[in-house]
């Protein structure tokens, strides 16, 4: 893998990709600087090598056209917060200006361009658009994880034009380890937790890692549908009814390659989709007419408990209840605890995923798990078995 580590930034110009889209506050203040932190190793290493740096990022979705609500010039003092210096914005990517101040940009300095998006030939992969991008530096570095899964002229495109001076940034090449030691080289046993509220959206991850673990957990709301397949009454618990003949050949599959499959038993239902409802714990081959599933019941927990404590190796990807109330958090709760344990104890844990970080970080994991990546879709595609375009641009 071909990273910043591999070259000297002195009196280089590298332009380097991040995603800075950040979710803001109705003024535009940032709430959550998680991606900029991210990126600060990168950034200080060309600096601390002598170099300078061009930051290219998107934010939101212009569709093409200037925004005042997507300038990145509402960001800039977060990120000069975070990363402790001073930067300079341009208020184009493209023109005179973009041309005259990366031109003039010294060691040591920073400039952030305004959003790539802000020009439709962005998102169509326009190699001119590309091209013009690239004539600002020396080299170019993708440190956007979050947008290498996108065709984009600044995320895959742009590599070609600087055939010997490509990289890697240091936040992608950890996010690539994290995905690489689940379906390559972890330490087994290695444990899969897939959750969330349907198996159509995890099919394809299912089938790519059946050859590289050794155990899957499947809750949430995805459960269901494997148990109304396997002829449990599900009441009105969430399901994809037609999806229950393939539940079954996914059960098939992983017993033929003796991956072990784990389903909950017990569930916490509710009367109503309400934190107010009202609420019982009973078997989840059985829950009346008009009750549905909203939690993992204790008897799960310990099940998904005793499996996770035998894991060396364990990937993350959706809660196991509806936690964002607090009545039906507890299943979610239990199972942080439980690969916070085990990590602690030596095992390997990746998160990743929307729900699963959103979780991560209300209730505080992030420095209980190995490793929380930025970037959800990127990562399900990787774990697809798919080859990322922004990481394909840079590996050839």
């Amino acid at each position: 893998m071909k990273t910043i580590n591999d070259f000297d930034f002195k009196d280089k110009k590298a332009l380097v990709r991040v995603d800075f889209n950040v979710p803001q506050s109705a003024d535009l203040k940032v709430t959550d600087n998680t991606r900029i932190q991210a990126v600060k190793p990168t950034i200080d290493k060309i600096l601390n090598d002598g170099g300078s740096v061009i930051l290219v990022t998107h934010l939101g979705r212009p569709k093409g056209k200037f925004s005042e609500e997507f300038s990145l010039k509402n960001i800039v003092p977060e990120i000069e917060s975070v990363l402790n210096k001073s930067i300079s914005f341009c208020p184009d990517c493209m023109g005179e200006d973009a041309k005259n101040m990366t031109a003039a940009l010294k060691p040591g300095e920073i400039l952030l361009l305004e959003n790539v998006r802000f020009y439709e030939e962005e998102e169509k992969g326009d190699k001119e658009f590309a091209k013009k991008l690239a004539s600002y530096g020396d080299a170019y570095v993708n440190d956007a994880f979050g947008t290498a899964h996108r065709e984009h002229a600044s995320t895959a495109i742009i590599a070609q034009f600087f055939p010997s001076t490509k990289f890697f940034g240091l936040l992608m090449a950890k996010e690539l380890e994290a995905i690489d030691k689940v379906l390559k080289s972890g330490e087994k046993p290695v444990t899969a937790i897939l959750g969330g509220s349907k198996v159509s959206s995890k099919i394809t991850i299912i089938e790519n890692i059946l050859p590289a673990v050794d155990n899957i957990i499947i809750g949430g709301g995805m459960a269901f549908t494997f148990i109304k397949a396997l002829g449990g009454e599900i009441g009105k618990s969430i399901v994809e009814l037609d999806k229950t003949s393939l539940a079954l050949e996914i059960l098939e599959k992983a017993k033929s390659q003796n991956v072990n499959i784990y389903l909950p038993v017990d569930v916490i239902m509710a009367d109503e989709f309400s934190n107010d409802a009202e609420t019982k714990e009973e078997d989840i081959y059985d829950i009346p007419e008009g009750w549905m599933g909203m939690d993992a019941g204790r008897k799960s927990r310990t099940l998904f408990n005793d499996v996770i404590m035998n894991s060396r190796t364990i990937l993350w990807n959706g809660p196991i209840g509806v936690f964002e109330m607090p009545k039906f958090a507890d299943g979610t709760v239990a199972l942080g605890d439980s690969i916070a344990e085990a990590t602690k104890l030596g095992a390997f844990s990746l998160v990743g995923g929307g729900d699963s970080v959103a979780f991560v970080k209300q209730f505080n994991y992030e420095d209980k798990v190995s490793y929380v990546s930025t970037g959800g879709g990127a990562m399900l595609e990787s774990l697809e078995g798919m080859e990322l375009p922004g990481v394909k641009a840079i590996n050839n």
